[in-house]
């Protein structure tokens, strides 16, 4: 009973901690805004899939049998917190999405934390390869100045 109290809270102060965040680097931007600024629909409430992005970073790579226990661990302990904060009432849509946001990012840590020096080097390279591609294609996209 007490874990599942203790589980809510963490959960609601991760997220009011990266709302702030993320509130506090909006405030920060000094570039003036486009012409025409349209708004940004709010993110749909609902567990985050994992098909794309940061979590395909671990992929291919083996465990042993004591790694994937404790991975599974993991995602079990935040698929808990994570359906806490979708069932959570007194939460608006933003804060909730940032809510999940923060906790996939820390069950990402948790899991790079699991990992040999071996492996965690190789999600490196991935990662690195991946902002870079993401960086390229972001730079394509954008007329020149």
């Amino acid at each position: 009973m007490n874990k599942n109290r203790f589980a809510k809270r963490l959960a609601v102060a991760a997220g009011f901690f990266f709302l702030c965040a993320a509130l506090g680097l909006t405030r920060a931007q000094s570039s003036p805004p486009g012409p025409a600024q349209t708004r940004r629909r709010p993110t749909p409430v609902g567990r985050p899939t994992n098909d794309a992005g940061p979590t395909d970073d671990f992929a291919g790579l083996k465990y042993t049998n004591d790694q994937q226990a404790k991975i599974d661990e993991i995602h079990q302990n935040m698929k808990s917190r994570m359906d806490a904060v979708i069932k959570d009432e007194k939460l608006n849509a933003d804060q909730k999405a940032a809510m999940l946001q923060g906790l996939q990012r820390m069950e990402r840590s948790e899991v790079y934390k699991v990992l040999t020096t071996e492996q965690q080097a190789t999600v490196r390279k991935v990662m690195l390869a991946r902002r870079a591609a993401d960086q390229a294609e972001r730079q394509k996209q954008s007329p020149p100045k």
